[in-house]
């Protein structure tokens, strides 16, 4: 590897302070790098290019980002995990200089992960985790579903969450969802706090895509990742379906890492004696 960036959180002292060790010794490397803040995707983007691997550090919130910043050039990336659950990261921060040289060696590997792609008008937004739309006040809103253009139900809900296999072990899990294989390219639909309609969970296939309808007089806002928010026009209606872009993910773990680190992550370790 020739060119390398680093992502950081800016609100860590921590994450600052690594990125700049991390610069120096992929300095001694000969290695090419550059380093930003993930919360600043207008100077990161024009940086992506030509760059080989993208270390992010932080959390998972810091990895969404840093996915939003390299789509659709699909750059890995080695999530340093500084963030207290870390579904997505890969290592932690006292691993990740050790790690380094071999890394830039080429050990490990590539997991790609499959995203969402959110269709609004003329707008598209691309998703790692999730498309959430949701009342933005107390109140149920009804959410008509199309899946392949056949009607589904109309939700009676505080709104749906429509997730890749990635975000199904965040907000979706929360809400009642089922746990998806990272690897997989099927989409959930998930509704929130259901009162009318289909109240369970639905898995479909990859190819679907699944139309939104929004009540006129009911007002929703739609979530990317839920760090992008959009409020919506009354009878807005949007498309989601599968993106044509993938995450990419350096991984050193075996391909088996994710049954361990689920059991570890959701609390079944704390059962252990």
């Amino acid at each position: 590897m020739k060119r390398i960036g680093i992502l950081y959180h800016p609100l860590r002292e921590k994450a600052r302070n690594l990125a700049e060790k991390l610069e120096e010794l992929l300095s001694s490397q000969g290695v090419t790098s550059w380093r930003c803040s993930a919360w600043d995707e207008d100077e990161a983007k024009p940086q992506v290019t030509g760059t080989e691997l993208i270390l992010s550090i932080g959390g998972d919130g810091t990895i969404l980002r840093t996915v939003r910043i390299v789509t659709p050039l699909s750059v890995p990336i080695l999530g340093v995990k500084l963030g207290r659950l870390g579904f997505i990261t890969e290592i932690e921060d006292d691993e990740v200089l050790f790690n380094l040289p071999d890394l830039l060696k080429g050990v490990g590997w590539i997991e790609e992960r499959a995203m969402l792609e959110a269709q609004i008008g003329d707008k598209s937004f691309h998703a790692l985790n999730d498309v959430v739309l949701r009342s933005v006040a107390v109140r149920l809103v009804n959410i008509e579903v199309k899946i392949d253009g056949t009607a589904l139900t109309t939700y009676r809900a505080d709104g749906i969450i429509i997730a890749t296999a990635t975000g199904s072990t965040s907000y979706s899990l929360a809400s009642g969802g089922p746990i998806l294989h990272p690897q997989s390219r099927e989409i959930v639909l998930q509704p929130i706090s259901c009162h009318l309609g289909l109240s369970y969970s639905m898995v479909v296939p990859p190819q679907s895509i699944v139309d939104l309808q929004v009540a006129r007089g009911d007002e929703v806002v739609l979530s990317i990742d839920g760090q992008v928010e959009l409020p919506l026009p009354d009878g807005q209606s949007i498309g989601v379906k599968l993106s044509p872009h993938v995450a990419r993910f350096l991984r050193i773990h075996e391909p088996t890492y994710f049954y361990n680190s689920l059991w570890r992550k959701l609390g079944g370790g704390r059962n252990e004696r």
